[in-house]
C-alpha cells in the first residue's frame, strides 16, 4: 500500500463517481480537505446564493465522508495564490505522501493547480490529477489536426465517435476506509435566507433523487416541454452539477436506461455543457473577459446605466424579459429559454456589453458556473462559439406568445399584469396599470444592433 492521500475537494462535492477520491481510496488511507476562498470567490463574482448552496453541499459531503471514516479539514485560503502553502502545510501535518484532486478548467483555476503541483513536488509530495467534472478529458476530443473544436456539431460527433461502451459507467462510492467519524461542522459564510435553503436542498443524495425523478418522469418529454417556463419541464439539476453534487457521467448513465443517448435532447444539453468546458480549457482568452471571436471586442456597446438597471430590476416593459429577471432576483434561478431571451435583450435590444450581464448572472445564480454562463452569454451576444448569427434577434413578444401562450409564467412573476388580457401581454401591448412602457422599440433596436455588428 502507498502512504496516505489527501483528497482536495473543490466543485466535486460527492463521494460517488469521484475519480480523485475513488483512486485515492485504492492506494491507502485517505483524508480530505476543502479550502474556503472568500476573497477569490468575490473576485470571481460568485454570489451569496451560490456560496451558501456550495457550503450546504459541503456540509452534506462532510457527513458522507464521516460515514466512510474519512476526516475532512475545512481550511481558509482566501486567494488561489494561498492554496499551495496551505495544502503543503496540511500534507506535512497529517503525513500525506500525495494530494489528489479533479481538474478544473478556467485559466485562474489551472494556474492555481499548476502552482499547487509545483509546490507539492518541491516538498516531495505526490500529486494525482483526475477528470471528474467532464465525461471526457478535454485533451481526448480533438480535430483530425489535433486542435480543439470551436464548433459544437463536429465536437459532438467526435465526442460520441470516441466513446467506448463502458466509458460512462459511474464509479461507485468507496467502501469505508475506517470507523465512522462525527462529521465536521462547515462554517457558513454570507447571507442565506431560509427560502433559498428550502428551494434548493443540498447534497449528493438530494441530487440523486432529483436525477431519478427527472429520468423516470420527464426526460422522455423533455424535448417537447423544456422551452415552456410555466411548466416543470427541465431537469432542475443545474445547481447540483455546478457544485459537483452529481456528475455529468451519472446523469448520462441514468438517462441511458430510458432512451438512446445519441437521440436524447437532454444528453445534447449535457454535451453542450461539456463543450463549454473544453472551450475554456483550450482558449485562454475566454477566461480573460474577451469575446471568443476576438473581432467583437471592438464592438461599440452603448453606455446606458439606466437601461441596465431597468433590465436588472425586471422593469423593461417587455413582460417575458421582466418575468425572467424577477424570477432570477427572487430565487437565484431562471428557466433556460428565458435566460436566452433576457441575455439577447440586454446585448441586442439595449446593445449593452454582454459582460455586464454575464457578471450579473454570476452574482445572482445559485447554479452559477463560469463555463456555462460565459458560453450562454456569448452565444446570445453572437460573440462566441456557434453563436446565434448577429442578425438573429429574439422578439420578446414573439417568444412570449410561443412559449408562454397563456401568460402563466409572466403573470406569476409580473403580478401587475394579472388582470391584463393574454393577447395584450403576449403582444407586448400592456403598458399602464402600474407596468412600464417598453424602454426601447423592437424594430429600432433590431436594426441598430444589425448595423452595429455589420460595421465590424
Amino acid at each position: 500500500m502507498s502512504g496516505k492521500t489527501l483528497v482536495w475537494f473543490r466543485e466535486d462535492l460527492r463521494v460517488s463517481d469521484n475519480p480523485a477520491l475513488s483512486q485515492a481510496c485504492t492506494r491507502g488511507p485517505v483524508e480530505a480537505v476543502f479550502l474556503i476562498a472568500d476573497a477569490q470567490w468575490r473576485a470571481h463574482d460568485m454570489g451569496a446564493r451560490r456560496i451558501a448552496f456550495m457550503l450546504r453541499s459541503l456540509q452534506a459531503l462532510a457527513e458522507e465522508l464521516a460515514a466512510l471514516g474519512i476526516p475532512l479539514h475545512v481550511l481558509r485560503a482566501d486567494r488561489f495564490a494561498d492554496a499551495a502553502q496551505v495544502l503543503v502545510a496540511l500534507a506535512r501535518r497529517i503525513s500525506a505522501s500525495a494530494v489528489a484532486f479533479n481538474a478544473e478548467y478556467p485559466l485562474n483555476e489551472r494556474r492555481r493547480d499548476a502552482s499547487v503541483s509545483n509546490a507539492l513536488r518541491a516538498s516531495a509530495v505526490g500529486c494525482h490529477v483526475s477528470h471528474g467534472a467532464v465525461m471526457r478529458d478535454p485533451a481526448s476530443v480533438r480535430t483530425g489536426e489535433g486542435k480543439p473544436y470551436s464548433v459544437y456539431t463536429p465536437f459532438r460527433n467526435r465526442w460520441f465517435a470516441g466513446l467506448s461502451a463502458d466509458a460512462l459507467r459511474p464509479l461507485p462510492s468507496p467502501d469505508p476506509v475506517a470507523a465512522a467519524l462525527p462529521p465536521v461542522h462547515v462554517p457558513l459564510t454570507g447571507p442565506d435566507g431560509g427560502e433559498r435553503a428550502s428551494l434548493w436542498v443540498a447534497g449528493e443524495r438530494q441530487a440523486q433523487r432529483v436525477l431519478d425523478r427527472f429520468v423516470s418522469t420527464r426526460s422522455a418529454i423533455y424535448a417537447q416541454r423544456r422551452d415552456f417556463p410555466a411548466e416543470t419541464g427541465t431537469s432542475a439539476l443545474s445547481p447540483y452539477l455546478a457544485v459537483g453534487a452529481v456528475s455529468p457521467r451519472q446523469c448520462a448513465w441514468a438517462l441511458r436506461r430510458t432512451e438512446p443517448l445519441q437521440d436524447s435532447a437532454w444528453m445534447n444539453e449535457l454535451i453542450w455543457r461539456e463543450f463549454y468546458r473544453h472551450v475554456i480549457a483550450s482558449f485562454d482568452h475566454v477566461s480573460c473577459g474577451q469575446a471568443f471571436r476576438r473581432q467583437y471586442d471592438a464592438l461599440a456597446w452603448e453606455r446606458d446605466p439606466q437601461g441596465f438597471e431597468a433590465w436588472c430590476r425586471g422593469e423593461t416593459g417587455y413582460p417575458l424579459v421582466d418575468a425572467g429577471m424577477r424570477q432570477l432576483n427572487a430565487t437565484g434561478w431562471m428557466h433556460n429559454r428565458v435566460r436566452m431571451v433576457t441575455a439577447m435583450f440586454l446585448s441586442k435590444h439595449l446593445l449593452i456589453d454582454w459582460r455586464m450581464g454575464e457578471r450579473y448572472f454570476m452574482q445572482q445564480l445559485v447554479d452559477a458556473d463560469f463555463a456555462s454562463n460565459n458560453g450562454g452569454w456569448q452565444w446570445s451576444a453572437s460573440t462566441g462559439t456557434d453563436a446565434a448569427p448577429y442578425f438573429r434577434i429574439f422578439n420578446p413578444a414573439a417568444q412570449a406568445k410561443k412559449f408562454d401562450p397563456r401568460a402563466d409564467y409572466i403573470r406569476r412573476w409580473v403580478p401587475e399584469l394579472a388582470d391584463v388580457p393574454v393577447k395584450r401581454i403576449t403582444s407586448g401591448d400592456c403598458a399602464g396599470a402600474g407596468y412600464p412602457a417598453p424602454i426601447v422599440e423592437h424594430a429600432f433596436a433590431r436594426q441598430r444592433a444589425i448595423e452595429r455588428f455589420k460595421a465590424l
